[in-house]
């Protein structure tokens, strides 16, 4: 800790808490998980597989939500309440930030032993229209941008 760079992980919430929090219709799913580098530290999972968790656990395995629920509060609802302009719904004029997945596939690796893991089940991902991920394999494009609401 005096060198820093210390890190925790806490587990204030058990699974039911989580399952409760899930079916919330006005929750979305983020991550404060931080930038993880591969390989580097011991980051809390989440860092590498937040969304995939939502998709493969709570709708798939749990039922807590719907798919198309669950898509709503990853896109359309944090930029609505964000008011982020332009984005979160596939629409003409709209930024092309999309992600094909198999829905029966996705899963999340990443474990508390082993948390430098990625998400399986990511097929296809765009990034401001240019594709980034190709039949599961990061292509080297990095068109991503920092978004600030100008309001």
């Amino acid at each position: 800790i005096e060198k820093g760079g210390a890190q925790m992980v806490y587990h204030g919430m058990g699974d039911q808490d989580v399952k409760n929090i899930m079916a919330y219709p006005f929750n979305m799913a983020a991550s404060d998980a931080g930038i993880a580098v591969v390989g580097q530290n011991r980051p809390h999972p989440r860092a590498y597989g937040t969304n995939a968790r939502v998709l493969g656990k709570y709708v798939r395995e749990e039922k807590v939500m719907s798919l198309e629920e669950a898509i709503r509060r990853m896109t359309s609802l944090p930029a609505n309440k964000f008011n982020l302009k332009e984005r979160g719904l596939i629409q003409e004029g709209f930024i092309a930030d999309l992600v094909v997945f198999d829905e029966n596939e996705v899963t999340d690796m990443a474990t508390f032993e082993n948390p430098h893991q990625f998400s399986k089940g990511f097929k296809y991902v765009f990034v401001n229209g240019a594709m980034t991920v190709d039949k599961g394999t990061h292509n080297g494009a990095r068109k991503g941008m920092a978004i600030r609401n100008k309001n």
